[in-house]
C-alpha cells in the first residue's frame, strides 16, 4: 500500500494500492505517495538474480511490492525492453576505469534513461484506464528527456491525451525535435516562456487545482501525470541499480555482499530516489554520490543542509536536464528519514519562504547514504575529451559525475556512474569539447562532425529528425497553458466524434 508524504487531509484514502497512485499522483496537501514498506533483498537474491535476465529480475522485484497488476500485464509491458538496442542487456555496464564501470541508461527509442521507466510505466497506465473504460490527461513537463520518452509510449495509446511542456531554448535541438514532430494525434506539445522551474510548477499547479480538475470532470477526463512525482515511473527507477550490482557479479567485478559507490548526475532527484530506495532494500550501496551542474541547490542541501532559493536564479548550462533548482523528489527521501509533518513544514516553507534548514541531527542523517558535489561545464568538456580520446564517448550530464568519482570516493570500492543519455542529444557541446572549441555548431553539423571524426555510428532515428516537420510550434506564457489544454482536448474530441 501507498501512503502520502504530507499526511493526510481527511478527504483522500488513508492508504492506496499501486494503481491507484499511479492514476492519481498528487497526495493530501500536494504532497506524493510512497510505498508503506519496502521489500527486502538478501544475499540469497543477488546470488539467484545473477543467473537472470533484466527482464526476470524486474518482473521479480515488483512481484516481491505485491502491486496490484495482474502478472500477464507487467509481463507485456517489461517485453518492451525487448525493442531496445541489446533485448538481453537493455543497461549495458561499460568499464571504463579499474574501478569505475558505467551503467548505459539510454539504449531505448528515445535515447535516454526514462525510457527505462516510462516505456513499461506507459503500457501499465494506458492499460488500467481500457480496464476502467475511463479517459485520462497525462501531463508531462520536461528539461529535455521525460518530454520525448513520455510521447513514445504514449503515442495513440486508446483513453489517453498527452500533454507535455518544455523550456523554450531550454533543451538541446534534438530533444526539442524529439517533440514538436511528434505526430500522434492524441498528444499535444507546447513550448513555455520559462525554465523547467516553470513548467513543473505549472504541471504541478495544475494536479492540485480542483477548478481544472472539475473542468476536465465535466469532459469525463481524469488528470494524472507522467513526470517522476508519479511512483509508477520510480519503481522501475529502483530496478537499474539493483542490476547493475548484479552485472558486476556477473562480470566478476565484486563478491556478493560487498559495498559499491553509485554516481549519479541529478536534477530532479528521481534517479538518486531509485538508488536511495535499492539501498534501503538491501542492495549494499556504501554512498549515493550526487553530481550537480553550476545549479548546484542538491550540493548545498547534502552539504550544508540549506534549501535556499531566495537568491537563486536557474542558470543555462550544457547538462540542460539538471538545470533544475526544484528537485520534486527529494520530498520524499525527506518523508523517509523525518516523517509527514516535518516534510510538509519543509515543503510549505519552501513555497511560502522559499528556503527551508534542516537541522544538525537530519543533515547528519541525510549524509549517511548521499554525499554531494558540483562542476562546470568546462569540467564537463575536458572529461568528455579526455575519456573520447581513451574510445568511450560520455554526454555532458555523464561527464559530470567524474567530479563526484575524483573528489568524494573517500574508499576503495568499485564505483557505478550512471549515464543518463546519449551524447547525439547534445552533439555541439561534444563537438566543442572534441574540438576544444567554442564554436556555435548545429546539432545536425555537429551530429555529421562526430559520425566521421569518431566513426561512431548515430541511431536512424535521431537522423531522421532533421527531415521531418515540425507539428508543435506553439510557444506560451504560463498563464494560458490551461486554456492550450481545453483547445486541444475539444479538438480531440470533435476528431473522436466523427
Amino acid at each position: 500500500m501507498f501512503i502520502e508524504t504530507r499526511g493526510n487531509d481527511g478527504i483522500k484514502p488513508q492508504k492506496v494500492p499501486f494503481s491507484y497512485a499511479i492514476l492519481h499522483p498528487s497526495a493530501s496537501f500536494g504532497g506524493l505517495y510512497v510505498p508503506e514498506t519496502l521489500p527486502k533483498l538478501d544475499a540469497h537474491f543477488f546470488e539467484n538474480a545473477a543467473k537472470k535476465s533484466y527482464k526476470e529480475i524486474t518482473l521479480d522485484i515488483l512481484n516481491l511490492f505485491q502491486i496490484d497488476i495482474e502478472k500477464e500485464v507487467m509481463q507485456k509491458a517489461v517485453a518492451l525492453y525487448d525493442a531496445f538496442d541489446d533485448a538481453h542487456e537493455p543497461t549495458p555496464l561499460v568499464q571504463i576505469e579499474d574501478d569505475l564501470f558505467v551503467n548505459e541508461l539510454y539504449h531505448g527509442p528515445t535515447r535516454a534513461f526514462k525510457d527505462m521507466a516510462l516505456q513499461p510505466f506507459g503500457y501499465i497506465l494506458s492499460h488500467l484506464a481500457q480496464k476502467l473504460n475511463e479517459k485520462y490527461l497525462i501531463l508531462a513537463a520536461t528539461s529535455g528527456d521525460t518530454g520525448p520518452a513520455t510521447l513514445d509510449t504514449f503515442a495513440n495509446k486508446p483513453n489517453i491525451n498527452v500533454v507535455c511542456l518544455y523550456p523554450d531554448g531550454g533543451t538541446s535541438d534534438v530533444q526539442r525535435l524529439q517533440m514538436t514532430t511528434q505526430t500522434s494525434t492524441n498528444v499535444k506539445v507546447l513550448g513555455i516562456h520559462g525554465n523547467f522551474d516553470d513548467a513543473q510548477s505549472a504541471l504541478k499547479t495544475l494536479l492540485a487545482s480542483s477548478t481544472f480538475k472539475e473542468a476536465l470532470e465535466a469532459k469525463e477526463i481524469k488528470l494524472s501525470a507522467a513526470n517522476s512525482v508519479n511512483f509508477g515511473r520510480i519503481i522501475f527507477q529502483i530496478i537499474y541499480h539493483i542490476y547493475a550490482y548484479i552485472a558486476l557479479l556477473k562480470q566478476e567485478k565484486i563478491k556478493n555482499g560487498h559495498p559499491f559507490y553509485t554516481i549519479i548526475p541529478s536534477g530532479n532527484f528521481g534517479n538518486a530516489l531509485g538508488a536511495y530506495y535499492a539501498k534501503k532494500m538491501g542492495l549494499p550501496i556504501e554512498k549515493i554520490l550526487i553530481a550537480s551542474n553550476i545549479n548546484n541547490i542538491l550540493t548545498d542541501l547534502i552539504t550544508t543542509g540549506v534549501y535556499d532559493l531566495r537568491h537563486r536564479h536557474l542558470l543555462q548550462t550544457t547538462s540542460p536536464a539538471m538545470d533544475i533548482l526544484i528537485s520534486s523528489n527529494v520530498e520524499r527521501v525527506l518523508f523517509d528519514k523525518f516523517g509527514a509533518s516535518r516534510t510538509k513544514a519543509c515543503m510549505e516553507a519552501l513555497k511560502e519562504e522559499k528556503i527551508y534548514t534542516l537541522n544538525a541531527d537530519e543533515l547528519a542523517l541525510l549524509r549517511e547514504d548521499f554525499e554531494a558535489v558540483y562542476c562546470d561545464d568546462s569540467f564537463g568538456k575536458e572529461q568528455i575529451h579526455h575519456y573520447a580520446n581513451k574510445g568511450y564517448i560520455m554526454d555532458p550530464h555523464t561527464a559530470t559525475c567524474l567530479k563526484a568519482y575524483q573528489a568524494l570516493k573517500a574508499k576503495p570500492l568499485p564505483c557505478v556512474l550512471c549515464s543518463t543519455a546519449e551524447w547525439t542529444k547534445f552533439a555541439p557541446t561534444m563537438m566543442n569539447a572534441l574540438n576544444q572549441d567554442t564554436k556555435k555548431y548545429s546539432d545536425k553539423e555537429a551530429l555529421v562532425g562526430i559520425e566521421h571524426s569518431l566513426h561512431v555510428k548515430i541511431p536512424a532515428s535521431i537522423h531522421a529528425l532533421f527531415n521531418q516537420p515540425v507539428i508543435h510550434d506553439k510557444v506560451v506564457h504560463k498563464e494560458a497553458i490551461e486554456a492550450e489544454i481545453f483547445e486541444f482536448l475539444n479538438l480531440t474530441c470533435k476528431k473522436e466524434c466523427k
